[in-house]
């Protein structure tokens, strides 16, 4: 099932989840304060297995972030998007490549595709058809600590390529302003939003740095 529309892609904080719920419903509250707080995306990462589980809470996230107009994208699962007919997929390093993803979601889903601290990753999947790219991990990450780094000039040349640039890896609000200023589009956040005693108030601090 193919997203019904287009999301276009919006400039802001691009929220992931943790990846550490069994507690469906607290995700969901916990989603919901950083869409009330301004977030532009959500990304649904969840590593617990459970097929079920996950399908039923992509469809539940989805509902969710349509009540604000943000796109839902599931992390590195191009069938679970295309089954329950989210906005778009995000792929690594080892999952499809853009071109099966897109026969898996659609002409309408949106695709993202990490690609690390290698420019070269991202003029590919530019060429093939990619909506946008991501970066890092900009700084150490609590989330992926053995994760290469990725310095802050790959963003000024990337811009060429003419997609939106999303930053991702260690970033907070002491941080993130830089972030943006050396070319990113978006920035993706787990811990500084999700660990934050007031998940809301954290969103809509990140938030500011675009004006919103």
């Amino acid at each position: 099932m193919s997203p019904i529309f287009k999301f276009e892609f919006s400039p802001g904080l691009y929220a992931i989840t943790p990846g550490r719920y069994p507690d469906a419903d607290r995700l969901l509250r916990e989603v919901r304060q950083a869409l009330e707080g301004g977030a532009t995306m959500v990304q649904f990462r969840d590593k617990s297995g459970d097929a079920a589980w996950r399908t039923q809470t992509a469809s539940r996230l989805i509902a969710l972030c349509q009540e604000y107009q943000a796109p839902l994208v599931i992390n590195d699962d191009a069938r679970l998007a295309a089954t329950v007919g989210a906005a778009g997929v995000h792929l690594g390093r080892l999952d499809a490549s853009v071109n099966a993803a897109r026969a898996e979601v659609g002409p309408l889903a949106m695709i993202g595709v990490s690609c690390y601290d290698k420019p070269e990753l991202a003029r590919q999947a530019a060429e093939q058809g990619a909506d946008y790219v991501a970066f890092g991990s900009v700084f150490r990450s609590g989330t992926k600590p053995g994760a290469v780094h990725c310095p802050l000039d790959v963003f000024a040349p990337a811009r060429k390529l003419g997609l939106p640039l999303v930053a991702i890896g260690g970033i907070t609000l002491e941080n993130g302003r830089a972030v943006v200023e050396a070319g990113a589009d978006s920035l993706a956040v787990i811990g500084a939003v999700f660990d934050a005693p007031d998940i809301r108030l954290a969103a809509k601090s990140f938030s500011a740095i675009w004006g919103h």
